[in-house]
């Protein structure tokens, strides 16, 4: 399986997961059956707010998850259309959350736990730690 991250800084594997998939600059592709990692520069950084093309983020590079710690619900939409999986990452490295995943340890994403914006008019569920998800 495929896996992207989205991050603010590239350390590899022990990058902190980013708390919003849209904003990110970059993103780690983890292949988790042989551990290859790529690289990615998130290909629609500029984007108005709610606007988010994920698809377009990742370059076109094909994956079959996502794990991030915050994500609009219209991205969260385009992704599920396009058979990519969202989970919930808790705060932490790449490393971490890719342990976590591998054990069925993550959550999925749900439309009522997605980012409405940060101006007061709804929550948004950033990386929690283990214990809250």
């Amino acid at each position: 399986m495929k896996i992207a991250f989205p991050i603010q800084e590239n350390k590899g594997l022990e990058s902190t997961v980013h708390n919003h998939f849209g904003s990110a600059p970059f993103f780690v592709v983890v292949a988790s059956e042989n551990g290859k990692l790529e690289i990615l520069n998130n290909q629609d950084l500029v984007h108005e707010h709610g606007n988010c093309q994920p698809l377009t983020a990742l370059g076109g590079t094909p994956v079959d998850a996502v794990v991030v710690g915050g994500i609009g619900g219209g991205a969260l939409k385009k992704l599920l259309d396009a058979g990519v999986q969202a989970y919930r990452a808790v705060e932490g490295s790449v490393s971490e959350n890719l342990s976590l995943i591998k054990e069925n340890k993550l959550p999925a994403f749900t439309m009522d736990q997605t980012c409405r914006g940060h101006q007061g008019i709804g929550d948004c569920v950033h990386s929690k730690g283990i214990e809250d998800v």
